[in-house]
């Protein structure tokens, strides 16, 4: 059976038209972070980052690229997001990053945040200011709180940093994980459920300028920082403007005060100390 001319015509046009469409579409991609603080906190220091990658990725791939977020409301949640590529790619912590590589050894390390030229993360273990403890080993006895389960900061090098002053899980009247940084400084400044707690130093700095009254007891530092994670699969051309435009933003004037470390090259092997920090933990519980 041939078909009407015109039937052909339509048929080609329409097949055109599809084609046009489908090879001018946007590039949508998906952002993936977890609540470290609040939601609200994490889009208003996400969100600048992110339009300047929409626009420099634009720019760089010749189409339009919409960048969308998924805040997790856990660090689990997140970092099953991008283990499972439901998101595209995630700003992790590096514990997060280390558990993320072991469920699925196909994600790639866009760039870490670097400071000073040095990997660099800080802890704080925070008291009320007002607090009678003075030292670590003041400690023993008393109420504790940690982060998520999952955290860098919140718990996995608190616990390591506790662990080599002589304290351990047996030593707290009680201890509980509380999720996010600042539910620990908000808990430990409040004095009704615990003394004392873990925390990351962004975080226990923004309380106190907001008027919490936390105090410093002491802190740890580890050398490793926090990477841009690309889930397995994304194109590589894709993955590469990622990188490309994110470097760029070390020159960025407009963006450096929400991207306040600036980023290089990382490797799997820069979190082995992390991962060492996760394997000897269980002897904080012995």
């Amino acid at each position: 059976m041939t078909l009407p001319k015109y039937i052909i015509t339509l048929l080609l046009t329409l097949f055109l038209l599809s084609y046009k469409l489908t090879a001018h579409a946007d590039i949508n991609l998906k952002f993936g972070v977890y609540t470290t603080n609040k939601p609200s906190e994490m889009v208003k220091k996400f969100r600048p980052i992110l339009n300047a990658l929409e626009a420099g990725m634009s720019n760089q791939l010749g189409e339009k690229v919409r960048i969308s977020t998924q805040i997790s409301d856990s660090y689990e949640n997140g970092r099953q997001a991008i283990v499972h590529g439901t998101v595209d790619f995630s700003h992790l912590g590096p514990v997060s990053y280390v558990l993320a590589k072991k469920e699925n050894p196909n994600l790639t390390i866009l760039l870490k945040e670097s400071l000073k030229g040095k990997q660099l993360i800080r802890g704080i273990i925070a008291v009320h200011r007002d607090s009678l403890i003075q030292t670590i080993r003041g400690l023993r006895g008393k109420r504790f709180a940690f982060g998520s389960k999952t955290s860098t900061t919140g718990r996995y090098l608190a616990q390591y940093h506790l662990q080599k002053n002589g304290i351990y899980a047996k030593d707290f009247q009680i201890y509980n994980y509380l999720g996010r940084h600042d539910n620990v400084g908000i808990a430990v400044a409040s004095k009704i459920d615990f003394d004392a707690g873990s925390l990351n130093e962004t975080t226990f700095n923004k309380l106190v300028n907001k008027g919490y009254p936390l105090r410093a007891l002491d802190h740890f530092n580890v050398d490793v920082s926090k990477p841009w994670v690309a889930r397995e699969g994304l194109e590589p051309q894709i993955r590469q403007s990622l990188k490309d435009v994110l470097l760029s933003l070390n020159a960025d004037t407009s963006i450096k005060r929400f991207q306040k470390k600036p980023l290089v090259d990382g490797v799997d092997t820069d979190f082995e100390n992390v991962r060492k920090a996760i394997e000897s933990n269980n002897l904080f519980f012995k």
